[in-house]
């Protein structure tokens, strides 16, 4: 049975994360891949830059910091997730304090979930960002502070891995990828990559 992404046989592809979780969620498309990531990648983003476009941007500076040393065949996949709620763009947390507000900001609302990835060549770069919709049961304190203190969730967007004991407990509703939550639309990659 011929494998639906047989057309990415010609590419050398390139996971630019260090994340478990994206590595995971890109292994489960069946395709070939190693990881590579360049250290220092600047994050930072323009001020006036409008909230659904600051991921889509950051990925794009990510692959454009890989481009000047890709080979002919290189693939690169670059993502930046981040959480929305109402206008406050979350990144990662600085420390245990800074986990505990994002959670409480979340707590009992609805907020966006936005990863922005673009697939690099040297001759092309296709970005897109992929929005979920993700809502949380009003938090207990005592419940915030047990997830912050066990699963020290200070690599993760928003301060909170969907897949990790607080969204079994906490997340009510979700409208869109689960697995964009968790920091890979890998459907919508799936068919970016079907494309090439």
């Amino acid at each position: 049975m011929m494998n639906p992404l047989a057309n990415l046989a010609n590419y050398h592809i390139i996971l630019a994360s260090n994340s478990p979780r994206r590595r995971e969620l890109l292994a489960g498309l069946g395709i070939d891949f190693e990881v590579k990531v360049l250290p220092d990648i600047d994050e930072s983003y323009p001020q006036d830059l409008p909230t659904p476009q600051v991921a889509g941007y950051i990925a794009r500076e990510k692959a454009e910091a890989y481009r000047p040393m890709m080979g002919d065949a290189d693939l690169v996949i670059t993502a930046d997730t981040i959480v929305v709620a109402g206008d406050e763009v979350m990144g990662k947390p600085h420390d245990a304090d800074d986990a505990r507000r994002m959670l409480m900001r979340l707590s009992g609302r609805t907020h966006q979930v936005i990863t922005g990835v673009c697939l690099a060549t040297r001759e092309a770069l296709r970005c897109f960002s992929v929005t979920t919709d993700v809502t949380f049961k009003p938090l207990t304190d005592a419940e915030i502070s047990y997830y912050v203190e066990v699963y020290r969730p200070y690599d993760k967007a928003g301060a909170y891995g969907i897949q990790e004991w607080i969204g079994y407990i906490g997340v009510t509703a979700l409208n869109g990828s689960y697995f964009n939550v968790m920091g890979l639309p890998v459907q919508r990659i799936y068919s970016e990559l079907a494309k090439l």
